[in-house]
């Protein structure tokens, strides 16, 4: 904070100066990190902006069916915060979140990635997640830990395979929502019947905030419901910042005026707080609509983020009681970094992270140390002192944490966490092995269904291949390797045939093997559903 106030003035300074210049970070992203506010007197304090209150802060997902704009989404949300000073392209592989060789090649998703920005005084928290049903498990353990959500859909297509499988997981971890309908610009896109789809395949109660001005071609706007406002976006601007609010004029709007008040009047009173209430308690989903690509609708949509999804304190963990206030975190993803080893996310639910912070693991039953602390932003990393409650933190130093671990302060705090949740159960009639239950709710990773064989070059290089398959593993819980009794051959198992082909990939450009696979085998079984009888010659 002090050293872009007062640069250059002692050496530690100096190497805070430089890091951040290596990172090569835009101006505009490190005013949005570090507003200092030199203007007069108010100058914000270090903790306060790296550590917001809890009120103010954002955990959600993007997720939706696969192209259905939810990284191109991503990307003007970044624009528009000021984290990014040029608009990515999925097309030309400069996305940020799509930061790996094999997502940028393919213009897909297959890692989610963590970001964090701040939007009119509001920390975000943001993750975009994969579409493709054989990346299921990295949706899964996002939702896990977020709480709060925007599905994606596409206008023309309304709700698809994956967008019924990724609303499931929502609505198994109880997140609030919130509908944008993308690409209203494309030809064939039908508000209407996006919104249908929602209705009827989804079985959700659509709340409509927004009307779109024109459908295809013709599309240029969208009308806010709540304030009766035209928003229209400049044909000419070239970064879609350049919009304009208008009154809804009787005189002419007739026929807008008349649907706007229709859609106005199925609202209650005292709108802003009343969809924020009916988001929380999942009787509805707020619609926003627009057109990511075209740079249309998505500031509306981070006010309705904002507004509308809870922050960490209004959704209702049942575990933290018993922690009183301690650290009490889960890890939800490892990443494997050559240079500094394993990098864990953990979602903070309560207590403060610090750096050389002894933890302790619950489900390994081991204790280690976190040797730094750092924000997330994509594949750049900002190292911080401290962080609090609410959270998503980036650490490194924890060598034996994998995905779904509980992590606390010490092995005494989680047993006296274990001893309220068991005199809690006592009083409700409760079984104890609840208490172990709200401890240890982690990810649950699916079967895989597709296998096969996997060789080294050589057999001197099988020891290089066995840890590069151990690291893949830690990241991606979904991928098993075992071994065949009978061939003595290492098989890996996968959820799809893209999941074993990036693996596969991966293993090349990570690790610089070139392995050999055999040919791909899906798991099924066969059952005999009844019984019958035949006669006839026998030849």
């Amino acid at each position: 904070y002090v050293f872009l106030k007062n640069k250059g003035k002692s050496k530690k300074i100096k190497a805070t100066c430089a890091s951040w210049k290596k990172l090569q970070f835009p101006t505009s992203s490190i005013l949005t990190l570090f507003p200092l506010g030199l203007i007069g007197n108010d100058i914000k304090s270090l903790h306060s902006i790296i550590n917001p209150p809890i009120a103010k802060i954002r955990n959600i997902g993007i997720m939706a069916h696969i192209d259905a704009g939810k990284t191109t989404t991503t990307e003007r949300i970044l624009y528009y915060s000021g984290y990014t000073r040029s608009l990515g392209d999925v097309d030309d592989g400069d996305t940020v979140t799509d930061f790996m060789a094999q997502e940028r090649e393919r213009g897909i998703t297959i890692q989610s990635a963590a970001v964090t920005f701040d939007w009119k005084g509001y920390r975000i928290n943001l993750i975009d997640t994969p579409g493709h049903v054989d990346f299921t498990l990295e949706v899964e353990r996002c939702l896990r830990v977020l709480d709060g959500a925007v599905a994606v859909f596409d206008a023309s297509a309304g709700v698809e395979a994956q967008t019924l499988t990724v609303w499931r997981q929502a609505d198994k971890h109880k997140i609030p929502r919130i509908c944008f309908l993308n690409k209203m610009d494309k030809i064939g896109a039908s508000f209407n019947y996006a919104v249908e789809s929602i209705r009827e395949k989804l079985k959700a109660k659509p709340l409509l905030l927004q009307l779109p001005i024109g459908e295809g071609k013709t599309f240029k706007g969208v009308v806010d419901v709540v304030s009766k406002e035209k928003l229209l976006w400049n044909p000419n601007s070239d970064d879609g910042k350049d919009f304009e609010r208008k009154p809804l004029l009787e005189m002419s709007d007739p026929e807008l005026l008349k649907e706007i008040t229709e859609a106005r009047n199925a609202l209650i009173e005292q709108l802003q707080t009343a969809v924020h209430r009916v988001t929380l308690a999942q009787t509805a989903v707020p619609v926003l609509c627009g057109s990511a690509l075209k740079n249309k609708g998505v500031q509306p949509l981070l006010d309705a983020i904002t507004m509308y999804l809870p922050s960490p304190e209004e959704r209702n963990y049942e575990f933290l009681q018993w922690y009183k206030g301690d650290l009490c975190a889960l890890a939800f993803k490892v990443l494997h970094d050559k240079q500094r080893g394993p990098l864990v996310f953990l979602r903070i639910y309560s207590g403060v992270i610090k750096r050389q912070l002894a933890i302790h693991n619950i489900n390994g039953n081991c204790t280690e140390r976190i040797s730094r602390l750092l924000l997330p932003f994509a594949d750049q990393h900002v190292e911080i002192p401290s962080l609090t409650a609410g959270n998503i933190a980036l650490t490194v130093g924890l060598k034996n944490t994998a995905t779904g671990d509980t992590i606390v302060s010490s092995k005494s705090s989680a047993l006296a966490a274990c001893r309220r949740a068991e005199r809690e159960g006592e009083k409700k009639h409760r079984q104890n092995n609840e208490a172990e239950r709200l401890l240890l709710a982690g990810v649950e990773i699916p079967e895989p269904v597709f296998f096969c064989t996997i060789e080294p070059p050589s057999v001197a290089k099988q020891p290089d291949l066995d840890h590069a398959l151990k690291c893949l593993q830690r990241e991606d819980p979904s991928l098993k390797v075992k071994l065949d009794p009978d061939s003595g051959q290492t098989i890996l198992c996968g959820m799809g045939e893209l999941h074993i082909e990036i693996i596969h990939d991966r293993i090349k450009r990570e690790y610089g093997l070139e392995t050999y696979l055999g040919p791909l085998q899906v798991a099924y079984r066969e059952t005999i559903l009844n019984s019958v009888r035949a006669t006839g010659p026998v030849f």
